[in-house]
């Protein structure tokens, strides 16, 4: 007898533990996705999607991701480990770290391009993030320093006063989240785009 009801709780206790387990993976696995899919597809809709940028109803990239500038018209990112560079397959690092003689290496290499490209004398402090890559190689920010450093080249390059290219910087200058957390920044990409009279929608 004993036998039997230690068998009948144990019976009823698999049962309840399964049928627990089911209730949780409907619930878990696909009502609660569902429902926040749904509703930052209503609220959210441009960052659901991803927060692309259009230009004549072609995607041209992302915000939330960055990519190559090469020419002197336009501001550069901060360098790319991400496969050959802002491969949205391939994000991550270099990973070497703070004793690596590559590292040195490479950074010296970027601050040296770094002043070539933008005629800096060589007492002017380089911002890290012209010349460091991201933990993901797909930051779509450089810092403001980093910005008003390549604005003389742009401002040459495209024959346009410096004072409004700065100006143009400073509308496309991201502040500090929340006041308080990081520092201000510069989309790249929107700032480019702006520059080319371009923009989301085209």
């Amino acid at each position: 007898m004993k036998g039997d009801h230690m068998l009948k709780n144990l019976l009823s206790n698999l049962r309840i533990a399964i049928v627990s387990t089911l209730i949780l993976a409907v619930l878990v696995g696909g009502v609660y996705p569902v429902l926040v899919w749904g509703i930052t597809g209503v609220l959210f809709q441009e960052k659901a999607d991803g927060s692309l940028i259009t230009d004549r109803g072609k995607i041209i990239g992302s915000s939330l991701l960055g990519q190559g500038f090469a020419g002197k018209e336009y501001f550069h990112p901060r360098p790319s480990a991400a496969g050959s560079g802002y491969d949205g397959m391939s994000s991550g690092g270099s990973n070497l770290g703070p004793l690596s003689r590559m590292l040195v290496e490479t950074t010296r290499q970027r601050v040296e391009a770094y002043r070539r490209e933008n005629n800096l004398p060589s007492h002017v402090p380089i911002p890290p993030d012209a010349v460091t890559a991201s933990a993901s190689g797909l930051d779509p920010h450089i810092s403001l320093e980093n910005a008003l450093l390549q604005a003389p080249r742009v401002a040459q390059a495209r024959g346009l006063p410096e004072e409004t290219l700065r100006a143009t910087i400073m509308v496309n200058t991201q502040g500090r989240d929340l006041v308080i957390f990081g520092e201000p920044r510069v989309n790249v990409l929107m700032l480019n785009l702006d520059l080319d009279g371009r923009g989301e929608g085209g």
